[in-house]
């Protein structure tokens, strides 16, 4: 059983209406392969895409939404923001050394159990893929926010 690790974001962030993307990698340290980066996905189907992969695997998959900057203020923007957020988590890392718990604005999803402690999602089939391919295409090219994609479970 491997890692899922995405982002806990609030109910109508903007973030969630973006393309994601997913990052498989090793899971421990020991293992050494570059890791191997799947996208853009709409979110549901990359967290359910993730979640099918790691589950029967050792791997640890990272979704994030992809960044769909379209100038060079806009990519600098981007990268200064990251940077200061690293900034505040590497303080709060400080804070939590010296005062107790740290807690992260990741969210790492726990994987069912054999026993099953929660009802696996089904990854999207083939054409529900390319369905979603198509509608973060028209997202990109200035169609508007899209409608959310349905989910098997």
């Amino acid at each position: 059983m491997g890692a899922l690790v995405t982002l806990e974001l609030p109910d109508g962030s903007p973030m969630l209406a973006q393309p994601w993307i997913i990052t498989f990698g090793p899971l421990t340290d020991a293992d050494e392969w570059e890791p191997v980066v799947c996208g853009p996905y709409e979110r549901p189907h990359a967290l359910a895409l993730a979640e099918a992969v790691v589950a029967d695997e050792q791997l640890m998959a990272v979704v994030e939404p992809l960044v769909t900057a379209v100038s060079v203020d806009e990519i600098r923007g981007e990268i200064a923001a990251a940077q200061a957020s690293a900034e505040d988590e590497a303080a709060e890392r400080e804070d939590a050394d010296l005062y107790g718990d740290y807690e992260s604005d990741l969210d790492v999803e726990p994987l069912p159990t054999e026993a099953g402690h929660r009802e696996a999602i089904l990854p999207p089939g083939e054409g529900e893929i390319r369905a979603g391919f198509s509608r973060i295409a028209e997202l990109l090219n200035g169609g508007g926010r899209r409608p959310e994609p349905g989910i098997r479970t």
